[in-house]
């Protein structure tokens, strides 16, 4: 199917105002939510816009082709800052609906791109040459904007006082109606405990200092390590022993001598699996000094046990403490470039969760709330605090789109991309007042008449000096919105033609073809 010309421009535009539409209303403080019933569990409500956007569909072929081009504007800010995305979709919208007037007087498509593009560079500039610095007091203004949440925000803005990468920071959803933060230095992984005895009836095992094997095979007889049992024994130490497996016979051993010999010991497996466990067992060696014992045939000698400090052990995880060296930073360094070979944008979270392990400490956020429902809403401003506070470290704006208004003056107006440029940057601020039900011509007027010295506080329904004010975005948030906005938008401008290649049954025919 070939869809072109007048017929595709309105399906265009039916594509990007269903979507749109629907989510810029949920635009700053006083946005509206929206229920989104998901095929695949209960219904819940939100007001996060990417991911109300990614759960719009049409049933009209040539509308869903565009709604998923269409997406990707708002899909790659939250990739790439995790915060703005209704901003980017009303920017999104409106430079494309007022573009497309020009197109219909006759402007060329790919002129007026290039154009709206070389605007675009400029009103990047200004906005860098306007923003403000990443003070504390900012960074917990933008938080608590962010999670729309006072005690949310400010313990967002705690946490990146201790820790500078926000994938440090890991989430757990819980029953109870509370926010704990918990934070660990060190290295932690998952571990499965061959047996519950090595607890001896406690919930967990506390070693101060611990010797530890490394084993990359499966550990049959207790011969094999012998030289090492009896080093233990003799000086009463503990021993953790890591393998990918451990006889029956083994476990049975080590537990009888534990029991009649007083062997400290603790038999753990790594609960991962292939390359993952590969991995664990390499940071655990670079730890520990270790090193990974891969032929088990061999006698294992002194020289390959490592040690370890601080150890918790209890039914599923391993934490223990260890010092930053150069060697550490050297082993870091090699995780890094692993994982770009991966993931250019870093979204192999088990890689990030080491490199943050090695670099900085671990956060632990326990968010939790009544129901589902609640706690799902909760955990996605929480999600997007830290993705606001995160980016801030370049810089801040004046917040609810007056930072857009006030580099109006300074687009060119006898341009087509500069007018249409001075329009589009209105639309933010147009929709926040409207989404609060307020007078927005009126409230402008008085901004631009005070030369952007006050601006509005949509919270408490009042007049701010700029100077005091708390109402604050992030410069890299506005600006990722504002080039993937335009990006989005003026490829749809220069495109004319779409074809959809439609599944064809071809199983009647060819039955009919083996019959004759």
């Amino acid at each position: 199917m070939v869809v072109s010309g007048k017929k595709l421009e309105n399906k265009m535009i039916d594509a990007i105002n269903l979507l749109c539409d629907t989510v810029k209303l949920t635009l700053g403080p006083k946005g509206n939510n929206v229920i989104i019933n998901p095929s695949d569990f209960s219904p819940f409500i939100t007001n996060d816009g990417v991911t109300i956007a990614l759960n719009i569909t049409s049933d009209d072929k040539v509308e869903n082709t565009i709604l998923e081009l269409a997406k990707e504007a708002s899909i790659k800010t939250n990739l790439e800052v995790g915060d703005g995305t209704t901003t980017t979709l009303v920017i999104f919208q409106s430079l494309y609906l007022l573009s497309l007037e020009y197109i219909r007087k006759g402007i060329s498509p790919l002129l007026l791109k290039k154009e709206l593009e070389e605007v675009l560079k400029k009103i990047l500039e200004i906005l860098n040459e306007n923003k403000l610095s990443s003070s504390n007091k900012n960074v917990q203004n933008i938080a608590c904007i962010s999670a729309n949440d006072k005690e949310l925000g400010l313990k967002v803005s705690e946490i990146f006082e201790k820790v500078s990468d926000k994938n440090a920071i890991f989430i757990k959803e819980i029953s109870e109606n509370i926010i704990n933060i918990s934070y660990f230095e060190g290295y932690s992984c998952f571990v499965d405990v061959v047996s519950p005895y090595f607890f001896k009836g406690k919930n967990s095992l506390v070693y101060k200092e611990a010797l530890i094997l490394i084993i990359d095979n499966e550990l049959l007889e207790i011969e094999s390590i012998s030289i090492v049992l009896n080093e233990v024994m003799d000086n009463k130490k503990n021993l953790i022993i890591i393998a990918n497996d451990f006889s029956e016979y083994f476990v049975n051993q080590i537990i009888s001598l534990s029991l009649n010999d007083g062997l400290s010991c603790c038999l753990l497996k790594v609960a991962e699996y292939g390359l993952k466990q590969k991995m664990i067992h390499q940071d655990l060696e670079i730890i520990s000094n270790a090193k990974i014992i891969h032929d088990i045939n061999k006698a294992v000698f002194l020289d390959s046990i490592g040690k370890i400090t601080n150890v918790v052990i209890n039914n599923d995880q391993m934490r223990m403490s260890f010092k930053k060296n150069k060697k550490i930073s050297n082993y870091v360094l090699n995780i890094k470039s692993q994982l770009k070979e991966i993931s250019d944008d870093f979204e192999d979270k088990f890689y990030i969760k080491r490199i943050a392990m090695f670099t900085e400490c671990l956060v632990q956020i326990e968010i939790g709330a009544p129901t589902i429902l609640e706690r799902r809403e909760k955990r996605m401003r929480l999600e997007d605090a830290i993705s606001a506070v995160y980016s801030a470290r370049d810089g801040v704006l004046l917040g609810c789109g007056v930072s857009l208004l006030q580099i109006i003056p300074y687009i060119d107006n006898n341009s087509n991309a500069g007018q249409i440029w001075r329009e589009v940057l209105t639309k933010p601020f147009e929709q926040v007042m409207f989404n609060s039900a307020l007078d927005y011509e009126n409230i402008q007027k008085k901004i631009e008449g005070s030369n952007f010295s006050i601006l509005y506080n949509v919270n408490n329904n009042k007049y701010e000096k700029v100077s005091e004010t708390k109402v604050i975005d992030s410069l890299q948030v506005i600006s990722k919105a504002l080039i993937n906005a335009c990006s989005i938008a003026t490829m749809l401008l220069t495109t004319t033609s779409l074809v959809i290649n439609e599944r064809v049954d071809n199983s009647k025919q060819l039955k009919e073809n083996i019959e004759i």
